[in-house]
């Protein structure tokens, strides 16, 4: 099939998105490629797409454990058959995973990039045939990018091994120094081809306010702009602080973070997409990989500490091409925090070593081992059972995960997987002796295609739903099958986990590169810095400050952010300034009078307008202001 027949029929598009046929050119034509697009902008048709024209499976490189989960479960549900591995899985199935990539008629094959360098990965490699890498959220190979990942460093020796192999690289958010890093890090020559989508959001409406009540903001905006919209905050205890305020007004809303159970995550996250909910306070842990095309509000109650995260989320708003507003609020408080950050987000060797022994000795770990070993951890226990604070803690294990001394996955989503281990003639000799389970075992047939041959995700409240039981009875007649040995199955896990990348050092051979964290610290300030400024600056468009940030300056002013419109507001035409100048004057020589009266008696002038007139008519000495506050004329 062609590129735009396998278009319409796994995805039902009649023609693809600006830039996406370009991309799936260059790729189809051996290219290596860096494409950026917006959120929303269809990246992961430009490589799944080709992978489809070519012979072969695609390898897809992502750091998120639940994009990755919802990609490979929408592939399958188009009939595309495709695999993922991620960091928790037991040897036993990685190992199956790997042997139906290499030998199974499988299409994609997902994975985190831990896992590129294993002996068991590169074992299957060579039987794979790669027709396509594609390293999804590609700035994270930059150590100087908001979201670096020191295994992302590891995909480039692929190209050992798949040296033919062309490689698309493919973010939402990527600055000219980061982009020119993405390819150096993945070892492109001078011939690849780089595609970058225009930052311009002609319906997306961007304003910044400076208030005290935020609260009272929010509830103004959300009564003046109808619609789904999403609030994002960064404590999980603002989430529900706002939801609850919010349906205190009659406005219906939920809250998400990583910290609520995955059932009731999906039920809340189902509730907002269907409209059943209208707002969804939420942590940054809400909004990936979801496709909501009718969004009208984006707000931040609280500021983010680079624009390329702000980007991201504010660029959720709106995609269905409608007016949407991205809103910002902040106040001068919440500035200077942000200012003094930096140093508790990049805390001293010292710092960084008492939390690593500290840790080592919570997880129980010996001296020289642990290298390979993965542990339910939670952050909150570990803090107060050592007396360190929570922020210094977790910033202390980041740098441990950049200098790849362990790896930590905040939130962890392990889903239930379950496949049969006995054959097709046994099951139906067990069914006959235990109907009890009949229903639940052709639920389970119905619902997951492949079941018999490799562990598929289940989802035990669906599956009950299904055949009307309780997700209760369900889990126990799963255990019960587990028990007569029919089934494999495993209970999802959605705690936080670390993994350690290195045997644990003894105290005083700790090492850390203390000249990488110190470069870190410097490109975070300049990030921070660049967010900082798009806050503070009262003229510039915003829209078009982000795209020169971004590298893209020659877009036009949108004309709809709130700097656009102050600046509409504030142009005076020749025939108005001079009528409004005549007004001012005459209604000065009749009754001298302060700024507020005129202004009240002069009906119908816009207020920038009318301060614009009466300031130039002061600097020009044409009327003066005396000690009793009237304005008088020159004489």
């Amino acid at each position: 099939m062609t590129i735009n027949e396998i278009l319409k029929q796994y995805w039902g598009y009649d023609s693809f998105r600006p830039l996406q046929q370009d991309i799936i050119t260059a790729v189809i034509g051996g290219k290596d490629t860096l494409a950026l697009l917006p959120t929303g902008g269809g990246k992961s048709i430009c490589f799944q797409v080709p992978a489809m024209v070519k012979e072969g499976i695609c390898l897809v490189i992502s750091p998120l454990i639940a994009l990755m989960k919802d990609q490979v479960e929408n592939l399958r549900q188009k009939g595309i058959p495709a695999l993922f591995i991620y960091s928790g899985m037991s040897f036993l199935e990685v190992k199956k995973t790997l042997q139906n990539a290499a030998y199974g008629n499988y299409k994609f094959l997902y994975v985190s990039p831990e896992r590129l360098e294993t002996n068991l990965f590169l074992d299957y490699l060579p039987s794979m045939k790669v027709s396509l890498i594609a390293v999804d959220e590609a700035h994270c190979i930059s150590q100087w990018g908001y979201d670096f990942r020191p295994s992302y460093l590891r995909i480039a020796q692929l190209r050992e091994y798949l040296q033919a192999v062309p490689v698309l690289a493919l973010t939402a958010s990527a600055n000219k120094s980061v982009q020119d890093d993405i390819c150096e890090k993945l070892l492109f020559p001078k011939t690849h081809q780089r595609f970058q989508q225009s930052f311009e959001r002609p319906n997306l409406s961007y304003s910044v306010f400076n208030v005290s009540s935020k609260q009272n903001k929010l509830l103004e905006i959300l009564q003046n702009v109808k619609g789904s919209a999403i609030v994002y905050c960064k404590s999980r205890r603002h989430t529900k602080d706002i939801a609850d305020m919010l349906k205190l007004n009659n406005i219906s809303a939920s809250f998400y973070h990583a910290g609520i159970g995955n059932d009731e995550r999906n039920k809340r996250q189902e509730n907002w997409i269907n409209n059943t909910v209208r707002v969804m306070a939420c942590t940054n842990a809400f909004g990936m990989g979801i496709d909501k095309s009718n969004v009208r509000a984006v707000i931040h109650y609280d500021v983010p500490d680079c624009l390329e995260n702000y980007y991201q989320e504010a660029g959720r708003a709106g995609r269905d091409g409608r007016r949407a507003y991205a809103v910002l609020l902040y106040n001068g408080k919440e500035v200077q925090d942000l200012q003094l950050q930096s140093n508790s987000r990049y805390p001293g060797k010292e710092e960084i070593k008492t939390v690593y022994t500290g840790l080592m000795n919570f997880l129980q770990v010996p001296a020289g081992a642990g290298m390979g070993v993965t542990y339910d951890f939670d952050l909150t226990n570990f803090s107060n059972a050592f007396k360190i604070n929570v922020i210094t803690a977790n910033y202390a294990i980041k740098a441990l995960e950049q200098e790849e001394i362990l790896s930590y996955n905040e939130a962890f989503f392990n889903p239930s997987t379950l496949v049969f281990s006995c054959t097709k003639s046994e099951l139906e000799a067990f069914g006959q002796g235990h109907p009890e389970f009949e229903s639940l075992i052709k639920g389970l047939l119905r619902s997951y295609g492949g079941i018999f041959d490799f562990p598929s995700f289940i989802y035990e409240a669906r599956l009950a739903k299904l055949i009307g039981k309780t997700p209760e009875m369900v889990l126990q007649e799963l255990i019960h099958l587990r028990s007569f040995g029919i089934v494999e199955y495993e209970r999802q896990n959605d705690k936080p986990q670390i993994t350690l990348l290195q045997n644990r050092m003894y105290a005083d051979s700790f090492q850390i590169n203390l000249g990488n964290h110190l470069k870190r610290k410097q490109q975070y300030e300049l990030r921070l810095r660049a967010m900082l400024e798009f806050i503070d600056d009262p003229a510039e468009c915003r829209s078009k400050k982000i795209a020169t940030y971004f590298g893209s300056a020659e877009i036009k002013r949108c004309g709809i952010c709130d700097n656009c419109i102050n600046q509409k507001n504030t142009t005076i035409s020749k025939e108005d300034f001079e009528a409004i100048s005549s007004l001012l004057i005459n209604r000065i020589s009749e009754k001298p009078a302060g700024a507020n009266d005129l202004l009240n008696a002069l009906k119908g002038i816009k207020k920038e307008k009318f301060w614009k007139v009466l300031d130039f008519l002061q600097a020009e000495e044409k009327i003066y202001l005396n000690k009793d506050g009237v304005f008088l004329n020159k004489k």
